[in-house]
């Protein structure tokens, strides 16, 4: 094969182990070229302007930008850009905001090497890259309702412990408004109380372990 047609491939992943793992991994394949690694989301955006691959392997969780909005700002300024997302998230809303996004394939980091190598080869050849299992949960996921922002920054809250009363404080907003938040939330979600509520949002990837390990409430007491 010609170095003319290797496929150009840009990696980002904000772990240097993992990031030098996949480098490596691309730099040995006789089809393929490493035009750039990054480890956050705003230097892929920038190195994808700058090197325009044929295809970038992304992470979700990066600093600064996460990589959902990465893939977001890509796609926008480049319709054609082919996204494989390679995460350790299995939820459906991570799923389904990274496919929304513009992402053409989803891997889990578990996934053997061969698996990462045929994705590249399939999202550069024009196709998708989703296995079974999430496609799935994407399936289950375009049937639910969307949370809207303000709903997210309160799921956050009760993740946290926080009481209505806290929330509206939180917030600044009456208590009545962050009652009809929280009942909104739970229907949603289909849930009957916070905890389950806190529990699917975890297992969905809406929110994350570092919401609910944030520091908690206020102390009620003066």
């Amino acid at each position: 094969m010609t170095e003319g047609k290797r496929i150009r491939v840009l990696v980002a992943d904000d772990h240097l182990v993992l990031r030098l793992g996949l480098v490596t991994l691309i730099q040995r394949q006789a089809d393929m070229e490493l035009v750039g690694q990054a480890s956050n989301g705003q230097q892929v955006v920038e190195m994808f302007r700058q090197q325009r691959p044929d295809v970038t392997l992304m992470d979700l969780r990066m600093p600064g930008m996460s990589g959902g909005d990465a893939i977001a700002a890509i796609t926008q300024a480049h319709p054609g850009a082919r996204i494989i997302v390679l995460t350790i998230h299995k939820g459906d809303e991570a799923v389904y905001q990274a496919l929304r996004a513009g992402a053409r394939g989803y891997l889990i980091k578990d996934v053997a090497v061969e698996e990462i190598l045929a994705a590249i080869r399939a999202v550069h050849a024009g196709g998708q890259c989703i296995p079974a299992e999430i496609a799935a949960r994407m399936v289950d996921r375009i049937r639910q309702a969307d949370l809207n922002p303000r709903e997210i920054a309160v799921l956050k809250l009760i993740a946290r412990g926080f009481s209505n009363r806290q929330i509206a404080e939180k917030l600044e907003v009456g208590e009545a408004t962050a009652r009809s938040r929280v009942a909104s939330i739970l229907a949603k979600l289909g849930v009957k109380d916070r905890t389950h509520a806190v529990t699917l949002a975890l297992d969905r990837s809406i929110i994350d372990l570092e919401d609910v390990e944030a520091q908690g409430p206020p102390s009620d007491t003066p």
